[in-house]
Protein backbone atom coordinates (compact mmCIF):
# COMPACT_ATOMS: atom_id res chain seq x y z
CA UNK A 1 0.00 0.00 0.00
CA UNK A 2 1.17 3.51 -0.79
CA UNK A 3 0.03 6.42 1.36
CA UNK A 4 0.45 9.93 0.03
CA UNK A 5 -0.50 13.39 1.09
CA UNK A 6 -2.26 15.20 -1.76
CA UNK A 7 -2.01 18.97 -2.04
CA UNK A 8 -5.20 20.68 -3.23
CA UNK A 9 -4.65 24.30 -4.23
CA UNK A 10 -7.49 26.79 -3.69
CA UNK A 11 -6.72 28.43 -7.05
CA UNK A 12 -5.23 27.28 -10.32
CA UNK A 13 -2.20 28.97 -11.78
CA UNK A 14 1.39 30.08 -11.28
CA UNK A 15 1.15 30.94 -7.58
CA UNK A 16 1.47 27.17 -6.99
CA UNK A 17 4.70 26.72 -8.96
CA UNK A 18 7.05 26.78 -5.94
CA UNK A 19 4.94 24.15 -4.17
CA UNK A 20 5.11 21.96 -7.28
CA UNK A 21 8.90 22.37 -7.38
CA UNK A 22 9.00 21.16 -3.75
CA UNK A 23 7.12 18.06 -4.85
CA UNK A 24 9.59 17.50 -7.71
CA UNK A 25 12.41 17.66 -5.14
CA UNK A 26 10.51 15.08 -3.09
CA UNK A 27 10.19 12.87 -6.18
CA UNK A 28 13.95 13.06 -6.76
CA UNK A 29 14.60 12.23 -3.09
CA UNK A 30 12.31 9.20 -3.38
CA UNK A 31 14.30 7.89 -6.33
CA UNK A 32 12.11 8.74 -9.29
CA UNK A 33 14.42 8.97 -12.30
CA UNK A 34 12.27 10.69 -14.93
CA UNK A 35 10.68 14.10 -14.47
CA UNK A 36 8.71 15.68 -17.31
CA UNK A 37 7.75 19.34 -17.05
CA UNK A 38 5.54 21.52 -19.22
CA UNK A 39 6.87 24.99 -19.86
CA UNK A 40 5.78 27.60 -22.39
CA UNK A 41 8.66 30.06 -21.99
CA UNK A 42 10.99 27.89 -19.91
CA UNK A 43 10.71 30.05 -16.79
CA UNK A 44 9.24 27.46 -14.41
CA UNK A 45 11.49 24.75 -15.83
CA UNK A 46 14.64 26.83 -15.23
CA UNK A 47 13.61 27.33 -11.61
CA UNK A 48 13.11 23.58 -11.18
CA UNK A 49 16.29 22.65 -13.05
CA UNK A 50 18.32 24.91 -10.73
CA UNK A 51 16.84 23.24 -7.65
CA UNK A 52 17.24 19.73 -9.05
CA UNK A 53 20.76 20.16 -10.39
CA UNK A 54 23.28 17.57 -9.25
CA UNK A 55 20.67 14.85 -8.86
CA UNK A 56 20.77 11.84 -11.18
CA UNK A 57 17.59 12.63 -13.10
CA UNK A 58 16.34 12.53 -16.63
CA UNK A 59 14.81 16.02 -16.73
CA UNK A 60 12.64 16.64 -19.80
CA UNK A 61 10.98 19.99 -20.49
CA UNK A 62 8.17 20.04 -23.05
CA UNK A 63 7.21 23.35 -24.62
CA UNK A 64 4.81 24.38 -27.34
CA UNK A 65 5.76 23.77 -30.94
CA UNK A 66 7.18 26.72 -32.83
CA UNK A 67 4.21 28.40 -34.51
CA UNK A 68 1.66 27.50 -31.82
CA UNK A 69 0.90 31.19 -31.14
CA UNK A 70 1.34 32.21 -34.79
CA UNK A 71 3.61 31.72 -37.79
CA UNK A 72 7.28 31.35 -36.78
CA UNK A 73 6.67 32.38 -33.15
CA UNK A 74 8.83 30.50 -30.64
CA UNK A 75 7.54 31.15 -27.13
CA UNK A 76 10.43 29.30 -25.44
CA UNK A 77 13.05 31.87 -24.47
CA UNK A 78 16.55 31.08 -25.78
CA UNK A 79 18.21 31.94 -22.46
CA UNK A 80 15.97 29.41 -20.68
CA UNK A 81 16.71 26.77 -23.32
CA UNK A 82 20.45 27.32 -22.85
CA UNK A 83 20.32 27.18 -19.05
CA UNK A 84 18.14 24.07 -18.91
CA UNK A 85 20.44 22.20 -21.28
CA UNK A 86 23.55 23.49 -19.45
CA UNK A 87 22.06 22.05 -16.24
CA UNK A 88 21.61 18.67 -17.95
CA UNK A 89 17.95 18.89 -18.94
CA UNK A 90 16.45 18.23 -22.35
CA UNK A 91 14.02 20.56 -24.11
CA UNK A 92 11.37 19.32 -26.54
CA UNK A 93 9.22 21.76 -28.50
CA UNK A 94 6.34 19.56 -29.52
CA UNK A 95 2.93 19.65 -31.14
CA UNK A 96 0.26 19.28 -28.46
CA UNK A 97 -1.27 15.87 -29.04
CA UNK A 98 -4.86 16.94 -28.41
CA UNK A 99 -4.59 20.12 -30.48
CA UNK A 100 -3.35 21.28 -33.88
CA UNK A 101 -4.74 19.28 -36.84
CA UNK A 102 -8.05 18.30 -35.28
CA UNK A 103 -8.56 21.76 -33.74
CA UNK A 104 -8.01 23.25 -37.17
CA UNK A 105 -10.54 20.89 -38.73
CA UNK A 106 -13.07 21.36 -35.92
CA UNK A 107 -12.84 25.15 -36.31
CA UNK A 108 -13.22 24.94 -40.07
CA UNK A 109 -16.02 22.38 -40.16
CA UNK A 110 -17.82 23.26 -36.89
CA UNK A 111 -17.55 19.87 -35.29
CA UNK A 112 -15.58 17.86 -32.82
CA UNK A 113 -13.01 15.15 -33.17
CA UNK A 114 -11.80 12.28 -30.97
CA UNK A 115 -8.69 14.00 -29.64
CA UNK A 116 -10.73 17.07 -28.68
CA UNK A 117 -13.10 14.80 -26.76
CA UNK A 118 -10.10 13.21 -25.02
CA UNK A 119 -8.72 16.65 -24.12
CA UNK A 120 -12.01 17.81 -22.69
CA UNK A 121 -12.44 14.57 -20.77
CA UNK A 122 -8.96 14.91 -19.21
CA UNK A 123 -9.80 18.52 -18.28
CA UNK A 124 -12.45 17.17 -15.87
CA UNK A 125 -9.45 16.39 -13.64
CA UNK A 126 -8.00 19.84 -14.35
CA UNK A 127 -6.09 21.54 -17.14
CA UNK A 128 -2.79 20.62 -15.51
CA UNK A 129 -3.69 16.92 -15.47
CA UNK A 130 -4.48 17.06 -19.19
CA UNK A 131 -1.09 18.69 -19.76
CA UNK A 132 0.71 16.05 -17.67
CA UNK A 133 -0.80 13.26 -19.77
CA UNK A 134 0.08 15.00 -23.04
CA UNK A 135 3.67 15.87 -22.19
CA UNK A 136 4.49 12.37 -20.98
CA UNK A 137 3.29 10.89 -24.28
CA UNK A 138 5.12 13.58 -26.26
CA UNK A 139 8.37 12.84 -24.38
CA UNK A 140 7.96 9.09 -25.02
CA UNK A 141 7.20 9.75 -28.71
CA UNK A 142 10.44 11.77 -28.96
CA UNK A 143 12.46 9.00 -27.30
CA UNK A 144 13.35 11.18 -24.28
CA UNK A 145 11.80 8.89 -21.67
CA UNK A 146 11.16 5.15 -21.84
CA UNK A 147 7.71 3.67 -22.26
CA UNK A 148 5.98 1.75 -19.43
CA UNK A 149 7.99 3.59 -16.76
CA UNK A 150 6.86 5.55 -13.72
CA UNK A 151 7.34 9.23 -14.49
CA UNK A 152 6.65 12.33 -12.40
CA UNK A 153 5.01 15.06 -14.48
CA UNK A 154 4.09 18.64 -13.74
CA UNK A 155 1.86 20.99 -15.68
CA UNK A 156 -0.47 23.84 -15.12
CA UNK A 157 -3.24 26.14 -16.14
CA UNK A 158 -2.04 28.81 -18.60
CA UNK A 159 1.26 29.78 -16.89
CA UNK A 160 3.25 28.19 -14.09
CA UNK A 161 2.44 24.85 -12.47
CA UNK A 162 -0.43 23.68 -10.31
CA UNK A 163 -0.44 19.92 -10.90
CA UNK A 164 1.99 17.10 -10.10
CA UNK A 165 1.24 13.46 -10.89
CA UNK A 166 2.94 10.11 -11.28
CA UNK A 167 2.10 8.41 -14.56
CA UNK A 168 2.99 5.12 -16.17
CA UNK A 169 4.34 6.32 -19.50
CA UNK A 170 3.05 5.33 -22.92
CA UNK A 171 3.56 6.47 -26.47
CA UNK A 172 0.68 8.37 -28.04
CA UNK A 173 0.11 5.41 -30.35
CA UNK A 174 -0.66 3.42 -27.19
CA UNK A 175 -2.62 6.16 -25.41
CA UNK A 176 -4.95 3.67 -23.73
CA UNK A 177 -1.95 2.22 -21.85
CA UNK A 178 -1.13 5.60 -20.29
CA UNK A 179 -2.06 5.48 -16.63
CA UNK A 180 -2.29 8.12 -13.91
CA UNK A 181 -0.92 6.25 -10.90
CA UNK A 182 -0.89 9.04 -8.31
CA UNK A 183 -1.99 12.65 -8.04
CA UNK A 184 0.31 14.64 -5.75
CA UNK A 185 -1.15 18.10 -6.31
CA UNK A 186 -3.91 19.81 -8.27
CA UNK A 187 -6.23 22.79 -8.05
CA UNK A 188 -9.50 22.14 -6.26
CA UNK A 189 -11.41 24.49 -8.56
Amino acid sequence: MVRREVWYFSEAGPKNTQNCIELLEKAAAEGFQHIVMASTTGDSAVQAARRLTGKKLNLVVVGHSVGFKGPNIDEFLPEHFEEITRLGGKVLKSTILTHSLETSLADQFKGSAPTLLIANTLRRLGQGMKVCCEIVMEAVDAGLIPEETEVVATGGTARGWDTVAVLKSAASKRFLKLSVLEIWAKPRV
